[in-house]
């Protein structure tokens, strides 16, 4: 294993910017004339995560290799000469597989609460490994207490697909303090999707993680046609999806789900061996700032939790949203009291048009508003949460009779604006979130099936306080892939071809990183740093 060592500043802090196994030196790899049987371990542009100089301790989670759909089981002890506060704790997953398999969705939980939501990559014939990073301080509270561990990568091991997933997952933690407090608490959601906060509690933000899998029509709900449309995935509605939560019926918040390409995606593996779509090793929960029901929610009673996915055809499964729920508490009060004072949708709007013709087309126009409010009398005063979140989303679906070629190009905004008021200025947090993904995917007469796909991942986020900016930020994560093969024919006959590029960029008031990468059938050709 060879490490390349990256200097840039974010965060104020020096970054190791990527392990790449078995990588040589940059732009010193000559591709050869089609895949073969082995290629370059994946990697990400992403920056790993920023460690801390001094001491830590590991402890392993996870040890197991999944063939079927038995989930790992285990316990966590807490670490043993690192206290029970630490400034930072590092999730870490090496996995490694070989042969022929699908790519694979899987979860793991401590103590019931979801702490990582991944993919897997599909392997060469010889043999990949990989591994992902992920800052997990904000679950400190459950890694305090010794814990049920349970985690699974459903798959599928016959004399077809033997690629079996060997996985070890460990946390490493830094004692000290972080630099920003971590929950109090981190709550899973109980019988009949229920929640009980504690009676004190000043902050409330869920965690959804979405995703829409399982091999079905939702694994690509981004391609749904009306269902007068001649298409092989239909709903009513087309393709807007909106993951709401509700607390007791009430809306409580909305947003966009993030198109995800996982490994295999779009009939083109060859596009995702080596440089993977934006967050498919690493699944990003929705947030949803629950602070304005916090004066509902501290009664001390249960109550009812909902998650829902807009646009699903009823009765169609494909859809995994598991909650969480991190809770700041207010030290100077046994219960705080408030009100929900404002909770405003607009109606929601969604024009999906089916055109006939060659080639055939549907257009979708979608989008919707939420305004919730809320007050928490606290030891400190009053204080108000108001969020405000918009979405919108537009695409253009074209495809041919047989969906010979199929494209798509589309676009999701989510837009959202978080102000809390009490003594002092106010400081309100802006977010402006936006994917695309514009592509298709075409066979010729010669059987050969060409995909061509740009994804990006963008977000812009702006903190102000009393009407001053004191931070910023822009993300721009975009990977774009062009990959032939032959369809219909042995593995080893495919005769396939592959270029992937991935540039994220990440700059603001904190400081700035910038990473390149392509890949060319198979072998990482060329590694970049700006900045």
């Amino acid at each position: 294993m060879k490490r390349r060592i990256v200097m840039s500043m974010l965060a104020g802090a020096t970054l190791l910017a990527s392990t790449l196994l078995g990588a040589g030196p940059a732009g010193a790899a000559d591709a050869p004339a089609e895949f073969g049987t082995d290629w370059h371990d994946p990697v990400t542009a992403a920056p790993p995560v920023d460690r801390p100089a001094g001491k830590s301790c590991q402890v392993t989670l996870a040890e197991a290799q999944f063939k079927d759909f038995t989930p790992y089981r285990g316990t966590y002890t807490p670490p043993k000469g690192c206290g029970d506060r630490w400034s930072k704790v590092v999730l870490r997953l090496d996995g490694k597989v070989k042969g022929r398999q699908f790519d694979r969705l899987g979860y793991l939980h401590v103590g019931g609460v979801e702490i990582l939501r991944t993919s897997t990559p599909e392997p060469s014939p010889d043999g990949i490994a990989w591994s992902v990073e992920k800052d997990v301080t904000r679950y400190s509270d459950t890694f305090r207490s010794g814990q049920d561990v349970e985690m699974l990568i459903g798959n599928v091991v016959d004399d077809t697909y033997t690629g079996v997933l060997d996985v070890k997952v460990t946390l490493t933690f830094y004692p000290g303090r972080p630099a920003a407090a971590p929950a109090d608490k981190v709550l899973t959601l109980g019988d009949g999707n229920t929640l009980t906060t504690p009676r004190n509690s000043e902050r409330i933000l869920a965690e959804v993680y979405a995703t829409g899998s399982g091999g079905g029509c939702e694994e690509f709900w981004y391609l749904a046609v009306p269902g007068k449309a001649p298409y092989s995935c239909q709903a009513d509605g087309g393709p807007y999806r909106e993951v709401q939560i509700k607390v007791d019926g009430q809306l409580a918040g909305i947003a966009a789900p993030f198109p995800h390409v996982w490994t295999g995606g779009w009939s083109n593996p060859f596009l995702w061996y080596v440089v993977p779509a934006p967050r498919a090793f690493d699944v990003k929960p929705i947030e949803y700032d629950l602070t304005p029901f916090a004066g509902l929610l501290n009664d001390g009673r249960p109550h009812k939790v909902d998650v829902s996915v807009v646009g699903v055809p009823e009765g169609q499964s494909g859809w995994s949203a598991p909650v969480d729920v991190l809770v700041w508490q207010d030290a100077g009060r046994t219960h705080v009291p408030g009100k929900l004072t404002v909770d405003r949708a607009d109606d929601l709007a969604n024009s999906s048009t089916y055109t006939a013709g060659s080639p055939q087309r549907v257009d979708t126009d979608a989008g919707h508003r939420l305004t919730v409010s809320g007050y928490v009398d606290t030891s400190h005063g009053r204080v108000t949460t108001t969020v405000s979140r918009m979405l919108a989303n537009t695409s253009t679906h074209r495809w041919t009779d047989g969906e010979n070629m199929d494209g798509l190009d589309a676009a999701w905004s989510d837009n959202e604006s978080v102000t809390v008021a009490g003594r002092g200025p106010a400081r309100t947090t802006l977010t402006r979130r936006t994917y695309t993904m514009n592509g298709s995917t075409t066979i010729g007469d010669d059987a050969r099936l060409r995909t061509v796909l740009t994804l990006g991942d963008r977000a812009a986020v702006v903190e102000s306080r009393g009407g001053r900016r004191t931070g910023w930020s822009r993300l721009d994560d975009t990977v774009s892939g062009d990959a032939t093969y032959t369809t219909g024919v042995p593995r080893d006959q495919r005769h396939a071809v592959g270029a992937t590029s991935e540039h994220y960029r990440l700059y603001g008031s904190a400081g700035c990183y910038d990473r390149s990468l392509t890949s060319v059938q198979g072998v990482l050709t060329e590694e970049q740093d700006g900045c």
